[in-house]
């Protein structure tokens, strides 16, 4: 790599590897060690090919999928992280202590996936991608990342139902709706 396209990638790296770094942590469940690993391990695989990058943030999304991919595919599956004490679920009336909160529980919620399941949705809800290219970045049908996607959030509502509960105060609950026959007069 020449003095310029060096420059480059350094300064690449420092104005968007903290946003890398946060969908790597997404990815990888919420194990910063880990996403530092993957990210690291992406940025490495980029700067071998950066003269030849026309996007160099497509590009090292997409490492960044197809290591996760790769890791969940492994015959020894990753060491789940293990905590002493969940944590406490009290509500606080600020915005933004919800929001922690929310990003708490989320993060927990999200860890009990199964790595297949946490890429899905980290792809599809995330980074906002439509079915059909998460598909084509996971190499597999629009089909099965449909059902995979429905499986995985069946299974996070299982996991963690107090996400029903964040985000929605007492007098935001919704209004039960009322299904009774109306009465239709000509």
């Amino acid at each position: 790599m020449d003095a310029e396209a060096q420059k480059s990638f350094r300064e690449f790296v420092a104005n968007r590897s903290s946003t890398l770094l946060k969908t790597a942590v997404l990815l990888s469940g919420g194990d910063r060690h880990a996403a530092e690993d993957l990210l690291q391990n992406a940025l490495i695989k980029t700067a071998g090919r950066w003269h030849r990058i026309d996007e160099p943030e497509a590009y090292v999304r997409q490492v960044l999928y197809r290591q996760q991919v790769s890791r969940w595919r492994l015959k020894w599956p990753w060491r789940e992280l293990s905590v002493a004490e969940p944590p406490e679920g009290g509500f606080h009336d600020t915005d933004a202590s919800a929001a922690a909160e929310l990003r708490v529980v989320m993060r927990g919620a999200l860890a009990r996936l199964t790595a297949r399941q946490r890429t899905v949705l980290v792809l599809r809800y995330f980074e906002d991608l439509p079915e059909a290219d998460v598909a084509r970045l996971l190499g597999c049908s629009v089909g099965t990342v449909r059902s995979t996607t429905h499986r995985s959030l069946a299974r996070l509502r299982t996991l963690a139902p107090e996400l029903a509960a964040l985000g929605r105060g007492d007098d935001e609950r919704p209004a039960a709706r009322d299904f009774s026959p109306l009465e239709v007069r000509p």
